[in-house]
């Protein structure tokens, strides 16, 4: 590439080279930060690089745009790392609220740990309604880490398929 003999590079060359490196593939690609402006594909009028990455990872789409799943897999994990904060923060709020030394004290705590839980209801109402969506396509959902998974998945709590 440097000698101008090869005009492009392979992407497991890419992806050996910024593991050499020690940096993502895609910071090879569109080096956010060390040009301004890029070219998302050959021919285009250039764009800030921040832009064409976001493009390339599919960060720049809305959910409901032609390809929901990706989309839908990351609010997945999303969703999931809300529920795992929440039930953190709850069991934070519900340790205090035990050793609180006033009555304040406690009652502050308590009204953190109901915020708490309520937070942690609805990351488990998202993941599900996402889970639903992701099998009502054919596919199949991501893992759960094993601590929510008995939650989320349990026969009770899974969508009925009609």
């Amino acid at each position: 590439m440097e000698s101008r003999r090869r005009s492009n590079l392979p992407l497991v060359d890419v992806m050996d080279l910024a593991k050499a490196l020690n940096t993502p593939p895609i910071c090879l690609v569109y080096p956010v930060g060390y040009v301004d402006d890029v070219q998302r594909l050959p021919l285009q009028h250039p764009t800030s690089t921040l832009n064409a990455l976001h493009w390339f990872t599919g960060e720049d789409a809305e959910l409901g745009a032609d390809d929901d799943m990706l989309r839908y897999f990351r609010a997945h994990h999303a969703a999931e790392e809300q529920l795992r904060s929440a039930r953190r923060d709850e069991e934070y709020a519900r340790y205090h609220a035990k050793s609180a030394p006033t009555a304040d004290r406690k009652a502050d705590a308590l009204r953190t740990q109901a915020r708490a839980a309520e937070a942690a209801d609805d990351a488990e109402s998202c993941l599900r309604r996402l889970r639903a969506f992701i099998r009502e396509a054919g596919v199949t959902p991501p893992d759960l880490w094993p601590d929510i998974a008995a939650a989320i998945d349990s026969p009770r709590n899974r969508p009925r398929h009609h």
